[in-house]
C-alpha cells in the first residue's frame, strides 16, 4: 500500500472480527516505524485487529491532518500514534502495548531473571531505534553515514554478546523484546547488511524469527509491510 497522502478516513486491513469482541484496533502512519514490532507480536500470537492507517501529505508541508482531524475524538487519555482499541481499553505509546499484548500471552518473562532481562531489551532496543531515526530523518545522512555505523556495529556486538547461543534473547523461550530486536536489526540489515558479517548468531536469529510458523505467514501475505520504513520526509525510507 504506498505512503502518500489520501483524502478522507484512513485505510484499514485485517478486519476480521474475534469471535466473541469488537475488532481489536491499531492506529499508525502507513509506515513500519513504531508500530511493525506490534503487527508482529499481533500476528504472531493470532489475534485479529484492524491495521488503521493515516497517510501523510506529501511535500513540501507533508500534513499530517488526516490523524490530527481526528486525534482527539477516539478517546484516548493520552493522544498519540501508535495507539491500540481494544474493546474499554485504549493505550498509547508504542511499548505500552508491546506490554499489554504480552501479558495476555504470558511473554514478559517468568523468573525475576528473565523479567530484568526484557526490561532492560525494551529500553536498549528503543535506544537503539531512536538513534537511527535521527540519521534516518537528517538532511546529512549521507555526510553522517559513517559515523554512524561505527556507532551502530558498536551496539550491535552488544546484542550479539547478550544472545550468545541463545534461540532468543531470554534463553529458549521468545518473549516480546525478540519482537523489538527483530525490528530494529532487520532495518539495520536493510540499511547496511555488512553490519552483521561478523554475528552470525544475529543473522540466525533473524532467519529464525522469520521462519516462526505464523510470522512466515503473514510475511508471505498482502497485508505485510515491507517498505516504507520511515516516513516521507526521512532521507531513507
Amino acid at each position: 500500500m504506498p505512503f502518500g497522502f489520501r483524502a478522507g478516513s484512513p485505510s484499514v486491513i485485517g478486519t476480521a472480527l474475534r469471535s466473541n469482541a469488537m475488532p481489536l484496533k491499531l492506529g499508525y502512519w502507513n509506515i513500519r516505524g513504531l508500530a511493525q514490532p506490534i503487527r508482529l507480536l499481533l500476528k504472531y500470537t493470532g489475534t485479529e485487529f484492524e491495521d488503521v492507517l493515516y497517510e501523510e501529505g506529501p511535500p513540501p508541508d507533508y500534513s499530517d491532518a488526516q490523524w490530527t482531524s481526528v486525534k482527539y475524538t477516539l478517546g484516548l487519555t493520552l493522544p498519540n500514534l501508535p495507539y491500540l482499541i481494544d474493546g474499554d481499553i485504549k493505550i498509547t505509546q508504542s511499548n505500552a502495548i508491546m506490554r499489554y499484548i504480552a501479558r495476555k500471552h504470558n511473554l514478559c518473562g517468568k523468573t525475576e531473571q528473565d523479567i530484568i532481562s526484557v526490561d532492560m531489551l525494551e529500553n536498549e532496543a528503543m535506544d537503539f531505534r531512536n538513534s537511527f531515526v535521527q540519521l534516518c530523518y537528517s538532511p546529512q545522512m549521507e555526510s553522517l553515514k559513517a559515523e554512524y555505523l561505527k556507532l551502530a556495529k558498536t551496539r550491535i556486538q552488544k546484542f550479539s554478546s547478550f544472545l550468545g547461543d541463545k534461540s532468543w534473547f531470554v534463553g529458549n523461550k521468545i518473549t516480546f523484546p525478540d519482537f523489538l530486536l527483530y525490528e530494529r536489526l532487520e532495518q539495520h540489515r536493510l540499511f547496511d547488511p555488512s553490519l552483521f558479517n561478523d554475528f552470525p548468531n544475529l543473522l540466525a536469529f533473524l532467519h529464525r524469527f522469520e521462519a516462526l510458523p505464523p510470522i512466515k505467514t503473514y510475511m508471505e501475505s498482502s497485508e505485510f509491510m515491507a517498505r516504507p520504513i520511515n516516513g516521507l520526509s526521512a532521507a531513507w525510507q
